[in-house]
């Protein structure tokens, strides 16, 4: 018999704490270096039928027709989907947490907003077939004006590709995510200097090794079993029994074992339409993207565009922060008015300054709709703060670390979204890593505490 190793059950001993500092083996390393890891695609099922998807070739565009006979001819093809066969044909993650409006649909009705946007499910027996079934599908579009520039969108005149209107995100009748804290235009007046900065970075695909997918399969006591990668199990059933208007009940999700994801895999897109087609055939029915896919029309990273202005003292104290943030939604909401919140919410950073102003913009585009991505929110965010800290830091002559332990929050201090700090230790952080880096700090700094302001 193998050998058991206890210490898999460490977390049920009273001392359980004690794993912490010590090394323990992964739960799941034995099954992955032995090659034993069940994928989804490792599944295997009779009369199993394959889901290609009919995509926009536009940017942005009405659907004038769709002609699915065509593809009918194509000996294999089992079934044609569009949005008239989708229960309720909203997808929009967020409302399982109460956020709307609702803004995008599984399966376009009249419109498509970004290249890619999934328009037309063909079934069939074979990938070849459905993929030569979805080649023969006929749509007949009307290009419309597209915008692909965050600050374009929002100016006067850009064509609005929102049904509500607006390019933009409402948040509580705002135009953008507002933090207000303090007073920016009198702390500039009295700066010693000003220092203002703009960021930009671009989208970033995840491009995990294994790509999006799943395999639906009707089961004989009426429910249906979703063999997915998601990283995201219950967002996954709780939206598919939405979209499907069944009861949570009638699903049953199977994952957990994700081959690379990194946040890209919590977007519900292929499961409600899989399931859709194994309701309709009582088939087990898989929709796997392609590796072009997933570069194509996976949910990227945002791309964000910040503009930072610091009022900063003599003395490396910076007295104000003004940051004004485009987030890219792309052209639906997924995550992004969630994670523009979160952006707002981190600025000033981790940095105790008493004058902050924020305007964290949501924008729709006529790009891939973006989504969860590592720390999406605050990476970007992070990465325009702290290039401003050396540039601060550069400008007075202090050393980067001395200039972040000047302004580092402490315990007590109130951050500008009005949370108080408590257990920063961010200055003992800092000097450990200096000491680790062989930084020889002066004596103040070696001095400084996050439990109080003493020396400042």
């Amino acid at each position: 018999m193998e050998h058991i190793d206890k210490s898999f059950f460490a977390g049920e001993r009273d001392d359980a704490v004690a794993v912490v500092g010590t090394s323990h083996q992964r739960v799941d390393t034995r099954a992955h270096v032995q090659g034993r890891t069940a994928y989804y695609e490792d599944r295997r099922f009779p009369g199993m039928l394959h889901l290609k998807m009919v995509r926009s070739p536009h940017h942005h565009a009405l659907i004038r027709s769709v002609d699915v006979a065509p593809a009918l001819t194509v000996p294999g093809v089992v079934r044609v989907l569009t949005h008239q066969d989708v229960p309720s044909n909203w997808y929009t993650i967020l409302r399982l947490i109460g956020v709307g409006p609702n803004d995008e649909p599984v399966l376009p009705e009249d419109r498509v907003l970004y290249r890619g946007e999934q328009v037309v499910a063909v079934l069939a027996d074979s990938p070849q077939a459905a993929a030569e079934g979805a080649a023969k599908v006929k749509v007949a579009y009307e290009r419309l004006p597209a915008v692909f520039d965050v600050e374009e969108a929002l100016k006067p005149g850009a064509p609005v590709i929102k049904p509500h209107g607006t390019n933009y995100f409402v948040y509580e009748g705002h135009h953008c995510r507002r933090v207000r804290f303090g007073d920016v235009d009198k702390a500039f007046a009295r700066a010693d200097f000003i220092l203002e900065e703009r960021y930009q970075s671009s989208p970033i695909e995840h491009a995990p090794t294994e790509t999006t997918g799943c395999i639906v399969v009707p089961e004989g006591n009426g429910r249906l079993t979703i063999h997915s990668d998601t990283q995201a199990c219950f967002f996954t059933l709780d939206n598919a029994a939405l979209i499907l208007d069944v009861p949570f009940g009638k699903l049953r999700v199977v994952g957990g074992t994700v081959g690379g994801g990194f946040g890209g895999k919590v977007d519900v897109m292929v499961e409600p339409i899989a399931a859709i087609g194994a309701m309709l055939t009582g088939r087990p029915v898989k929709f796997a993207y392609t590796r072009a896919e997933e570069m194509q029309v996976s949910s990227p990273r945002a791309a964000e565009r910040i503009i930072v202005k610091d009022g900063v003292a003599a003395d490396g104290r910076i007295i104000a922060r003004k940051v004004t943030l485009y987030v890219d939604a792309g052209a639906y909401s997924r995550h992004s008015p969630y994670g523009t919140t979160k952006a707002a919410a981190h600025m000033p950073g981790p940095y105790s300054i008493p004058n902050v102003w924020v305007d964290a913009h949501c924008v729709y585009t006529n790009r891939t709709p973006s989504s969860a991505m590592r720390g999406f929110g605050v990476t970007i965010g992070d990465f325009a703060l702290e290039c401003q800290m050396d540039k601060i830091a550069r400008r007075l002559g202090l050393h980067p670390l001395e200039l972040r332990m000047l302004n580092a929050y402490r315990d007590g201090d109130m951050k500008a979204h009005q949370k108080k700090v408590e257990g920063a230790a961010l200055v003992e952080v800092m000097q450990v890593a200096a000491k680790a880096a062989g930084v020889e700090l002066g004596e103040r700094f070696r001095a400084m505490s996050s439990l109080h302001r003493g020396g400042l």
